[in-house]
This record gives C-alpha cells, structure tokens and sequence, in this order.
C-alpha cells in the first residue's frame, strides 16, 4: 500500500510541480502556469529573487506587445489578448492551502474551460488558419522562427534535450527583454526542469509521507476518503461527468474547500513546501548558478517590461 503510494504521489508531485519548457517545441513561448517556478531555494546567493505572479504577467504582456510590433513590420497583424490576472493563476501545486481561492474557484475547472476557449477564439490562430500556404508558412515562420536558419539547443537536468529557434518574433522579442536569447534559454530551460532530481526521495520522505497521513485522516472526518492529494486530481473528471456546469462546480468548490482546509490544519502544505526547500538547496547546488542566471535575467527584463507597457499607455 505505501509502495502505490509512493508511486502515485510521485507522478502528482512530479506534474505539479514541473515547469512548463520541459518538452521540445518549435518556438519558447511563456505559458500561463498556476504556480510559480519554485528556484527561491537556490538563491541565496545570487542577486536575485522570485517574480511574483503579477511581475510574471506583466513581462508576459511587454512579450506580446513586442512580438506584435515585430509581426507588424513584416506585413502580420498580431493581436495582444489580455492577460489572465493572478488570481486566476493560483491553484496549482501538490495541495491546495487557500482556502479563500478554493472557496471562489474550486480546483479552477471554469478558470481552465475559460483559458480553452480563448485559445480557441485566439484571433491569431484565426488569422493564420485563413492565410494561403504559403503566406501561412511564411506567418509561422516569421512568428516562431525558421529551424533552418539555426537552433539553440540545452541538455536537461534529467536527460534529454530541448531546442528552439534562433530567428523569428519571439526569439527577436526575448533579445530585447533578456539582453541575450541564447543564455536566457539555457537558464531557463535548465532552472525550470529540476523537479525530476529530487521529488522522488522528497515523496518517500517520512515527514511528507506522515502529514499526507495526518491529511487523509482529516479528510475522512470531513467526509472525503482519499489517500493524498494526487487521488482527488485523478478522480476528479469522473466526479464532475456528466453535472451541470453549476453542479460540477459546486461538487469542485466543496472537495476544494475540504483539502485546503485539511492542508492548513494538518501543516501538509507548510511541510510540502519547507521539505521542498531543504530539497532544492541540498540537492541541486551544482545548478544555483544556472538558476541565479534566470533569476537576474527575469529582474532586467521586468524592468525592461515596465518600459515596454509604459510606451504604450
């Protein structure tokens, strides 16, 4: 029983907490995660510092703007969509702990079916789809870059390897922001794909193994039976098949509100986060240069954002 615990709080912790920039792609476009990338522990001696989520958004925005004045100038409209609020972003992570946010959002199942269809409606994918052939590879190939004119590539922590154009808007876009593409990309790509190193021991550990315990007892009286966290992502579509949209979030607000509180009362979430700490900082110190690298990066180009935004008002 503990063995499928183990292995089950493995692969929830392991998706929970992994960044997105883990996968190889044709272009290193930021994503709207809800939750944050989790390197404040390796950086006590750099000079930088985590973003908070509404910094995050706002270089997120500069992004956008100045991918659309580089779309402009090669003859392609781009349309700057607005950007989800902070709020809308939490969430995510092995547990849930406000219990406020749970109160208001759930597990954020109409937050995700909101993000769905504003990919879906994105004006751009709309503008792109109408083109020629041609037209639209030349749009895809201006918007994200050309492979054939060169890759910036980077071997991961745990294996494998990413890559992404050196031309096109975007690369263009985070030269401007980051002062160098190919270093931002490698920082990144390497701060942000840790996870993999440690969360197999930090799930095994006895003082997380003993307050997801605590956890699922609470859980129990409160009505839930569930062993961790994990289960509840797991069984959660099944639960919610087949209600109404007002039903499927009232059954989402009512599980939410439980686990959070259960987290707060059972110190499971404080206890989660400190062993991550203790985790990343003994574990990962061959990588704190890579990670003060994207921390520093991340303060120049906020400030270069704010510049960005501010000529634009």
């Amino acid at each position: 029983m503990r063995r499928a615990f183990v292995s089950a709080c493995t692969a929830a912790v392991m998706t929970a907490l992994t960044l997105a920039g883990c996968t190889t792609g044709p272009s290193d476009r930021s994503g709207p995660p809800r939750q944050q990338d989790g390197t404040a522990a390796l950086s006590s001696t750099s000079q930088g510092r985590e973003l908070t989520e509404a910094e995050s958004i706002l270089i997120e925005h500069a992004e956008h703007i100045l991918v659309a004045k580089c779309m402009e100038k090669e003859g392609f409209p781009y349309s700057v969509a607005p950007m989800a609020n902070a709020a809308e972003r939490r969430g995510g992570g092995f547990v849930l702990s406000d219990i406020d946010w749970a109160r208001t959002h759930g597990y954020g199942g109409r937050l995700d079916k909101k993000a769905e269809q504003a990919r879906l409606s994105d004006p751009n994918n709309a503008y792109a789809n109408s083109l020629p052939e041609a037209e639209r590879i030349r749009y895809s190939r201006t918007l994200d870059g050309d492979p054939s004119h060169g890759m910036l590539s980077v071997e991961l922590p745990a294996g494998g390897t990413v890559e992404t154009p050196r031309s096109g808007c975007w690369a263009d876009t985070r030269e401007q922001l980051y002062g160098d593409a190919a270093t931002w990309f490698r920082a990144r790509k390497t701060a942000t794909s840790l996870t993999p190193l440690y969360v197999p021991d930090l799930v095994k550990d006895k003082r997380l193994v003993k307050a997801v315990e605590a956890w699922s007892r609470c859980m129990r009286e409160a009505g839930h039976a569930y062993a961790g966290p994990d289960e509840i992502r797991e069984k959660l579509h099944a639960l919610t098949q087949g209600l109404s949209p007002a039903q499927a979030h009232a059954t989402e607000v009512d599980l939410a509100v439980a686990e959070a509180t259960c987290a707060v009362e059972t110190s499971l979430a404080t206890t989660a986060r400190s062993l991550e700490r203790e985790y990343r900082r003994t574990e990962l110190r061959r990588y704190s240069d890579a990670v003060a690298t994207y921390q520093r990066m991340r303060l120049a180009a906020l400030s270069r954002a704010e510049d960005v935004i501010a000529s634009e008002s």
